[in-house]
């Protein structure tokens, strides 16, 4: 089947996450081209459109299913995500995909991997947290950093607190201000994301980052990593959100030479230098 043409879903399960994000999982069974878009890794997206409204690229946020299921994290916040608020389990969507490239699974073999999310970009990088934890074994020391506005849009909090509770994963939450909660949740910190690299010990010989947030943050991020030590071929930064089309062929998604839906969206900083305009 064309990449061009969407295969169909059903919302199975719909979860509200926050005021304006909700976490969708649907499933997608049948031929091999409706096998295929739920097999993908950490960091790949899809197109999911809604009939007669229009498509959205949208970034994987769960771990591939082998019954087809797909979690979406959605933010309600453009023509076609506002509409979809209203979506009730039993719902159809089509599909495309996967796209794209995702992070480096096997070149973080036996490595320290820093994960680090902003906001909305807790999403993608949930799927790269899961493939850690169901393969623990292959890595070194894992680290997760992750900041929000406030404690009430921390995405997956339960999850990420239940996983703090291990002994092999570290995690590191920020708000940029307090909420109305007189208490936060535990290893809270008041602060800027980038200011949790300040206190942070790595190893940056066998140390790789992942990074997916607002493109506002990255150039800080960038700097603290590599005042850390870190080199440019260790920091890998999702560019999610200069997705479009998924093909490569509207040229909404350039970055320089590079077309994000298909040479990334996950690159390496070494890739970007020299690139006016890639991080903003």
């Amino acid at each position: 089947m064309s990449a061009c043409l969407p295969v169909p879903a059903t919302i199975t399960t719909v979860r509200h996450l926050t005021g304006d994000t909700t976490l969708y999982t649907l499933s997608c069974k049948g031929n091999a081209a409706t096998s295929a878009v739920a097999s993908f890794l950490p960091g790949q997206f899809l197109e999911l459109s809604l009939p007669g409204i229009g498509e959205i690229p949208v970034s994987y946020c769960g771990s591939p299913s082998p019954d087809g299921a797909i979690e979406l994290c959605i933010r309600h916040v453009g023509h076609v995500t506002s509409p979809l608020k209203m979506a009730l389990p039993g719902d159809a969507v089509g599909l495309r995909g996967p796209f794209g490239h995702g992070f480096p699974l096997d070149s973080y073999e036996n490595q320290d991997l820093l994960l680090i999310a902003g906001g909305l970009g807790m999403a993608p990088l949930r799927s790269l947290l899961l493939a850690l934890v169901e393969q623990r074994q292959r890595w070194g020391d894992v680290t997760l950093l992750y900041g929000a506005r406030e404690t009430g849009v921390l995405l997956f909090l339960d999850e990420l607190l239940e996983l703090g509770h291990r002994s092999d994963i570290r995690i590191q939450l920020s708000v940029d201000r307090p909420d109305h909660c007189l208490e936060g949740p535990p290893n809270c910190r008041v602060a800027l994301l980038p200011a949790l690299l300040e206190q942070l010990t790595i190893r940056p010989e066998r140390t790789c980052a992942a990074l997916c947030g607002p493109p506002v943050v990255y150039p800080y991020l960038v700097a603290g990593l590599q005042r850390l030590g870190l080199s440019d071929n260790r920091i890998h930064l999702s560019l999610e959100r200069r997705m479009k089309c998924g093909l490569g062929r509207c040229g909404h998604c350039a970055v320089g030479t590079f077309l994000c839906c298909t040479d990334g969206p996950v690159f390496s900083l070494a890739q970007l230098q020299g690139i006016e305009g890639a991080l903003a």
